[in-house]
């Protein structure tokens, strides 16, 4: 799946109740995370919720992982690895975040700590690509 189709299929649903599912099942879609990397050194600060994000680095291209104890915030993942992994750090450079959080209408739709916590997850994305 690519994020145009996951930006598509958001538009064809109605209720945010519907949205939600949606989310959820894309978060059921990520791949799944060993127990040995849930570590401090793989948490993401600023969620609410704990997250894991690790990167494995072939060539100039990033492949992002990360897994969640929320539902919802696994399928945010899903979303942040669709923008990010597989990516180049002039192509991660290149990913209008905000402006695809605000195509699927995330941004009036999550509370403050969700919100919070997604761009926690992009911004370490962000130090990782760009310090390497």
């Amino acid at each position: 799946m690519t994020l145009d189709e996951v930006v598509d299929n958001f538009s064809f649903l109605e209720d945010w109740e519907d949205k939600y599912k949606y989310l959820i099942d894309l978060g059921e879609g990520i791949p799944p995370f060993p127990d040995y990397m849930k570590t401090e050194e793989n948490k993401v600060e600023g969620c609410m919720s704990q997250v894991w994000l690790t990167y494995n680095k072939c060539d100039d291209t990033y492949f992002f992982r990360a897994d969640s104890d929320a539902l919802i915030v696994k399928g945010l993942i899903a979303i942040i690895l669709l923008a990010y992994s597989g990516k180049t750090k002039e192509e991660i450079k290149g990913v209008d975040i905000r402006r695809i959080f605000k195509q699927l209408g995330l941004n009036n739709h999550l509370s403050p700590t969700r919100r919070n916590g997604f761009f926690s997850m992009v911004k370490r994305i962000n130090e990782i690509a760009l310090r390497k």
